[in-house]
């Protein structure tokens, strides 16, 4: 178990120490729940009263609260906690599960693929044909990749993810256990007679750039021609639906079970809140945040936030809640 001093971790956070304490620490803990060899952290006034209460020995604090750090227990003083908390849980990282050897014997690899320098390819994977894997890429078990997609430096995809033909993926991404990449987008239209549906053929592709992480259970479809595009950067949580033809620009975040419709576009640093959705063929401008559950039906201005369903202007929609609240009220 890794433990730290607290001038090692300061030494990691190059913060301000105020107080000490002699503790060993094992790892970092909420407030109410830590224990005497923990540190917690403390990022607003709202905690800075359960300090007093809590048995951590140490916390990292936001420089600008007030707050003492009591008999052999420290403060360390930062910019921002919520920085500093990942350096630290980064720290304290016990590291991910071990390949016993680089590539499993029970992994089917088609002897047409290309696997550069370092790749570790776990039991039961099934890499296709004309698949490129860059240096350094991580299949955990039962990972399939299918035929001449191409898989960028230093990828990480974690068991049950299936990434289908043709797909580009970028370097750096992380892609959690049971993502889809690439199937069909969801196309059908009335037949001629007027007695089924017709299926509409999905040809294209995905391309995701460099950076991205998808969380479990998400689903980033082909486009109908053309590609479906996850740009540089983008940040996408468990359960999320991005369909056919979408475009996402760089660095957006999209949260849990939140969906794009077809043919979406996202500019740079767009935020979709938790079950929020978005409809067809709209277009979310740079900057532009949507608020939790909220459904867009129309196209968003860049650094607009917008609330509801259908989802208004947040100044504009949170008037009209309070007007029907006070109608409520008699």
């Amino acid at each position: 178990m890794k433990t730290f001093t607290i001038k090692e971790i300061n030494d990691i956070l190059k913060g301000e120490l105020v107080g000490n304490t002699t503790q060993k620490i094992s790892g970092p803990e909420e407030l109410g729940k830590a224990t005497s060899n923990q540190i917690t952290f403390i990022g607003s006034t709202k905690y800075v009263r359960q300090w007093k209460d809590s048995k951590a020995c140490a916390a990292i604090v936001n420089e600008k609260l007030v707050v003492e750090p009591g008999e052999n227990r420290a403060l360390i003083k930062v910019k921002n906690a919520d920085l500093a908390m990942a350096k630290i849980l980064e720290a304290f990282d016990p590291g991910p599960p071990e390949f016993d050897i680089d590539i499993h014997p029970t992994a089917i690899i088609h002897e047409s693929a290309t696997l550069g320098e370092g790749c570790k390819i776990g039991a039961g994977c099934y890499v296709g044909k004309n698949v490129v894997l860059g240096n350094a890429v991580i299949l955990y078990p039962h990972v399939s990749v299918f035929d001449e997609t191409k898989i960028g430096n230093n990828t990480t995809i974690w068991s049950g993810t299936v990434i289908r033909e043709r797909s580009i993926i970028g370097s750096h991404c992380i892609f959690h256990t049971n993502v889809s990449i690439g199937a069909d987008g969801f196309g059908y239209r009335p037949s001629d007679d007027g007695r089924g549906l017709v299926k509409i053929p999905q040809i294209g592709n995905v391309i995701i750039g460099n950076g991205v992480e998808i969380g479990a259970n998400s689903c980033v479809d082909r486009a109908k021609f053309s590609s479906t595009i996850v740009g540089d950067g983008c940040k996408i949580d468990n359960f999320v639906q991005i369909a056919h033809n979408c475009i996402m620009g760089r660095s957006c975040i999209m949260a849990g079970h939140s969906g794009l419709a077809g043919s979406v576009t996202l500019g740079d640093g767009v935020i979709i809140g938790g079950s929020a959705s978005i409809k067809d063929h709209t277009t979310i401008h740079s900057g532009a945040v949507v608020g939790a559950g909220s459904g867009v039906m129309k196209d968003i201005p860049a650094g607009q936030t917008v609330l509801g369903y259908p989802a208004q202007e947040s100044r504009e929609m949170l008037k009209q809640w309070i007007a029907l609240r006070k109608l409520t009220q008699g």
